[in-house]
């Protein structure tokens, strides 16, 4: 058995503290960006899946949240204490779309991002298009990143691109757009109206370098 299925039964046992023995052993011989890209957030995909068809309990949901939260500030906290010189960068937003609650992921590509020197406003779950682009506007951001885990919830994401674009934004602010789903089918991208994605957390930084670097030549062009 390897580790995603393990820690997926311990998920369904509730066993924190045997799926915790079980990550720090794999993040010692790996390291935390593995443990999270590689581990994590494929687990924590199948786990909002199981949430939304209600094969989850309250007890499996709150094991498996804490396991990710705890996981994230651990990396965190390494990537601040090694890092520490870095140059900041953004500011950028992030949020989950309207009617997506999926909030690990999000939170996964935030903590790199962080880590790599983004300053990233996060408004969370739930988000409308509107307000999306009045935080970016309000803050001066170049690129906005919204989440999805779902179909039903990614074609929402058509009304952030309206949105930049009934604002005479499109190109100057820059449209970032990952989740599962994305992962599952990649002409979905193109379909929402997306700028780019990345297929996980750890390829997120590199993204949104290249799509604030494409605001700028569009800002500078116009």
């Amino acid at each position: 058995m390897d580790i995603t299925e393990s820690l997926h039964q311990m998920i369904k046992k509730a066993d924190k503290a045997g799926a915790y023995d079980l990550l720090e052993q794999w993040a010692a011989e790996h390291g935390y960006d593995r443990l999270i890209c590689e581990v994590l957030e494929p687990v924590f995909e199948e786990v909002g899946r199981a949430w939304q068809e209600e094969g989850l309990s309250l007890a499996q949901g709150y094991i498996a949240a804490k396991i990710g939260e705890d996981f994230l500030k651990k990396y965190a906290a390494e990537q601040a204490s090694s890092h520490s010189h870095i140059e900041l960068k953004g500011p950028v937003i992030m949020g989950n779309i309207e009617d997506d609650v999926h909030a690990l992921g999000r939170r996964m590509v935030v903590t790199f991002l962080e880590a790599n020197g983004w300053k990233v406003y996060d408004l969370g779950n739930d988000v409308l298009a509107e307000t999306f682009v009045d935080k970016a506007v309000e803050v001066g951001a170049k690129v906005v990143g919204v989440s999805a885990m779902m179909y039903t919830t990614a074609k929402n994401i058509k009304s952030l691109r309206a949105e930049i674009d009934h604002r005479d934004l499109t190109g100057k602010l820059q449209l970032a757009v990952g989740g599962a789903v994305f992962v599952l089918r990649p002409e979905l991208v193109e379909e929402v109206g997306g700028d780019g994605t990345a297929r996980n957390a750890l390829e997120a930084p590199a993204l949104f370098t290249r799509l604030w670097e494409e605001a700028c030549l569009q800002e500078s062009s116009s």
